[in-house]
């Protein structure tokens, strides 16, 4: 299933740069993502959109704040080492001269965690698909590296006509290198249509791994990352989200969310209300930037934090998975019902989420909630 995106896409005016070398690209006043100051229409169009179709799984990239005192640059103000070259154009880098489609993660942050790979392919490749423009123009100077490759925008807003423009490239021989804001391709950002259609034709297909904010909150959490799941983000509408979490209540995995920081506060009021107020959680912020920041606590007191100032910067989110529990009785479960209700669930639906949940009786469970008003 496509991963679907938050309000911190890029431009659809990006197309404007298509075929340009990126360093005359665009100048580096564009739009940031959606951070603290998001504006009206944004969540006007994201609203739209959910209207529009069913709430998917995941969702958006990671990119949410550009907090301009973390600029992505090397903590310790040392230089960037410069990766070998590496031929990769007109060929599948075995000389067959087959296309090839390689999905390469970008730094989260810090430039110095740009690999050697990476820098080879964004110098070689025939093609640079990038979800903003402006961003890979920011990227590749802070790498001292040029592309001399055809740069193609390839966003929410564009990526079902792209796709096959893309893939005929591809056919005809070229290496397109995809990249987005920051991470992984297709995880939470623009690609998985292009892989998807890549697969389905038998087209080459391969990835350059690096920097991720999922592993990276989650090895710094301080909670079990022996089985782990990732969620991306939630649901913006309250209904949607409370069903959502109502499935998650009994997950024994921990589990991984992104946030943008302007809904950290109400995305924490949810998670306790669905969770309980002592499941154990961290809010990781700007990770690998100056500012770095893991917080680690009750959900009740993340909840406090956030509400105590303003947050800013990329967040993920990790919560504990459900501990084990003892059988329980219908009568233990009407507060997390009303939880659901309150949220903006019918009562037939908060029921059979719950009961689901708790293995419980639905008509057991129904009758609880009655006799409780």
């Amino acid at each position: 299933m496509n991963q679907p995106y938050d309000d911190s896409v890029s431009d659809p005016s990006d197309d404007a740069t298509e075929g340009i070398a990126v360093d005359t690209a665009r100048d580096e006043t564009g739009q940031e993502s959606a951070g603290a100051g998001a504006d009206a229409q944004e969540d006007a169009q994201e609203d739209a959109q959910e209207d529009a179709q069913e709430e998917p799984q995941g969702q958006d990239d990671q990119g949410q704040d550009d907090d301009q005192d973390d600029d992505a640059r090397p903590d310790d103000g040392t230089t960037v080492a410069r990766a070998p070259i590496t031929a990769y154009r007109g060929t599948a880098g075995d000389g067959s001269g087959r296309g090839r489609i390689v999905l390469a993660a970008t730094p989260i942050g810090n430039m110095g965690d740009a690999t050697e790979r990476l820098i080879g392919l964004l110098h070689t490749a025939d093609v640079v698909a990038a979800e903003d423009t402006r961003r890979l123009h920011r990227l590749v100077q802070a790498l001292g590296v040029t592309v001399t490759g055809r740069v193609i925008s390839y966003h929410e807003h564009n990526e079902a006509e792209r796709t096959p423009e893309l893939l005929d490239l591809v056919r005809d021989g070229a290496t397109l290198l995809m990249v987005t804001d920051a991470g992984m391709p297709s995880v939470s950002d623009p690609g998985y249509r292009l892989v998807e259609a890549a697969v389905a034709e038998g087209l080459d297909l391969t990835s350059v791994p690096g920097a991720s904010a999922v592993l990276a909150a989650l090895a710094l959490s301080g909670l079990p990352t022996d089985r782990f799941c990732f969620e991306g983000f939630l649901p913006r509408k309250p209904g949607v989200r409370a069903g959502r979490l109502a499935d998650l209540a009994s997950e024994r995995r921990t589990m991984v969310f992104f946030e943008a920081p302007h809904r950290l506060e109400p995305m924490l009021r949810s998670l306790q209300q669905a969770f309980g107020s002592d499941r154990r959680a961290a809010v990781a912020r700007e990770l690998t930037k100056v500012h770095e920041q893991v917080v680690r606590g009750p959900l009740l007191e993340l909840l406090q934090w956030a509400q105590a100032g303003e947050v800013r910067g990329e967040v993920a989110v990790v919560v504990s998975g459900a501990p084990e529990t003892a059988p329980t009785r219908p009568e233990d479960h009407v507060g997390s019902v009303n939880a659901l209700i309150q949220g903006g669930m019918r009562l037939k639906d908060a029921v059979a989420a719950v009961a689901a949940n708790g293995q419980v009786s639905k008509r057991e469970l129904y009758a609880a909630v009655i006799a409780a008003r």
